[in-house]
């Protein structure tokens, strides 16, 4: 694949080098030099391209995407905080017809996490007896609090379960990413618990979903294709 890579951050350049150890072509690059130029001139170096996979920054993301679907060139969105503006940019996509696939989090160990808290969600609509608890913890960097991951979390067991569910975030040092989604009762307590031992995983994926929406049309959000990336395989043969 051409790929167009967005945001040169601990991600992007992650993304750089799994993808051309895949044999794919980095041929195009945008970091924060880019910043001051518009969707329209952004627009007219991706023309040409498979795909791009955005990991920059929540303030880049609607002109990232407005450039990707000027340019009829699909998107993978990987960066994070910019919920409050996912409404507008998905719209974006569907006015022009363009393609975006995004996600909280790319891992595929993370979204097969989402399907057994979702499951334990099911499990304990059953009885009052247990409180339902998300802690996360993340590298000082980490701009995001709650994480997207645990925002997603919540969400999940708040479709299932009728009570307040507390986040509490940690940002120190140099940890990865882990989450854990507890239920605690008076005589005992359960934990789900998801520990990222590297940033490869999160990266992966999102070559994975860059192979899946190349030559697509729509808009998705990476867990409504996670079947059809794990029938086929998350990396190049």
């Amino acid at each position: 694949m051409k790929i167009a890579l967005i945001g040169q951050g601990a991600m992007g350049q992650l993304v750089s080098t799994l993808a051309r150890a895949d044999g794919h072509e980095l041929a195009l690059t945008l970091s924060s030099q880019d910043a001051s130029r518009s969707a329209e001139e952004l627009a007219e170096d991706l023309r040409g391209l498979d795909v791009a996979i955005d990991f920059s920054i929540a303030q880049a993301v609607l002109k990232n995407v407005e450039a990707c679907a000027l340019s009829g060139v699909p998107l993978v969105e990987g960066t994070t905080g910019w919920s409050s503006e996912q409404s507008k940019a998905l719209e974006i996509v569907r006015a022009h017809d363009g393609a975006i696939i995004y996600g909280a989090n790319f891992s595929i160990g993370v979204n097969l996490f989402y399907r057994l808290v979702a499951f334990a969600g099911e499990l304990f609509q059953t009885t009052e007896d247990y409180a339902p608890f998300i802690e996360e913890a993340h590298h000082g960097r980490k701009r995001d609090a709650p994480s997207g991951t645990a925002l997603r979390l919540k969400d999940l067991l708040a479709t299932r379960l009728p009570w307040d569910i507390p986040v509490t975030s940690t940002r120190a040092g140099h940890i990865p990413g882990t989450h854990r989604v507890g239920f605690d009762s008076i005589s005992d307590q359960i934990t789900l618990t998801h520990t990222a031992r590297s940033r490869e995983g999160f990266a992966q994926g999102a070559l994975a979903a860059a192979r899946w929406i190349k030559g697509r049309r729509g808009v998705y959000e990476f867990s409504e294709a996670l079947d059809e990336i794990l029938k086929t395989g998350t990396s190049d043969e």
